[in-house]
């Protein structure tokens, strides 16, 4: 019986890890930029001499889903986002570039443009993006950063800089532990993409999708429990009937 009851323990495991996914994807259905993680089970041979007779489920996260979430208009000047396949930078906070499809940025007192995480946000040549005091920013369809200056006398907007527009490819790209989207099929370079300012793209989480599979999981974690218990049950049987003999 010990078998059947470590196999059961085993896919009572996995169905909780598969639940914890699950309730992150659903916890974040109103974060802005989201982007929802697969999840699937499979079957995990016991290898070892002889045949392989048994095997334990495993759960894992196959990958993410990188399909573009609805958009929303906010009318800041500051929230952009990009079209079709388009990615900006961003530097994440352990040195390294993170791609984003969206971004509510502001700017420092020290006048560092940064997201609403507080990580700064890369120009062309994948450098912080630094704006002197200003009245007014604006960005362009082209990623273009234009400013009013603080002590300016006209409506003349200057330009400071421009966002690393990336254009990789799907296939290439690995959504970390921490959250942050990175490129693994090499430098990319400056693309032609065009972004739009005064929107924001929201998550890509379906909502009633995880709901209904925060059910089944319930329902396969009751399902290994009542494997566990029939396992105790029978043994149990088997400690009565050698006590009879």
């Amino acid at each position: 019986m010990d078998r059947m009851l470590y196999i059961a323990m085993s896919g009572a495991k996995e169905v909780a890890l598969s639940q914890a996914n699950n309730a992150n994807n659903l916890a974040n259905a109103t974060t802005d930029g989201f982007k929802q993680d697969f999840n699937q089970f499979r079957a995990m041979h016991v290898e070892g001499p002889g045949w392989n007779s048994r095997a334990y489920a495993l759960d894992e996260r196959s990958g993410t889903d990188f399909t573009p979430g609805p958009i929303k208009v906010t009318g800041r000047d500051l929230d952009v986002v990009t079209k079709e396949n388009g990615f900006m930078a961003v530097q994440a906070p352990d040195g390294s570039e993170a791609l984003v499809r969206s971004a509510s940025m502001h700017v420092t007192p020290e006048g560092d443009l940064v997201d609403v995480r507080g990580d700064p946000v890369l120009n062309e040549g994948g450098s912080p993006i630094n704006i002197p005091p200003a009245k007014k920013i604006s960005i362009a369809s082209d990623g273009t950063i234009s400013f009013l200056p603080a002590d300016s006398q006209t409506n003349i907007m200057v330009t400071a800089d421009q966002l690393r527009l990336v254009e990789p490819d799907i296939k290439n790209l690995q959504k970390g532990l921490d959250g942050y989207i990175r490129n693994t099929g090499g430098n990319l370079d400056q693309a032609i993409v065009k972004v739009t300012s005064g929107a924001l793209e929201t998550s890509n989480v379906n909502t009633v999708e995880a709901l209904t599979n925060m059910i089944e999981l319930s329902r396969k974690y009751e399902m290994q429990v009542k494997m566990m218990n029939t396992s105790k049950a029978h043994a149990q049987k088997s400690d009565s009937l050698l006590s009879l003999s």
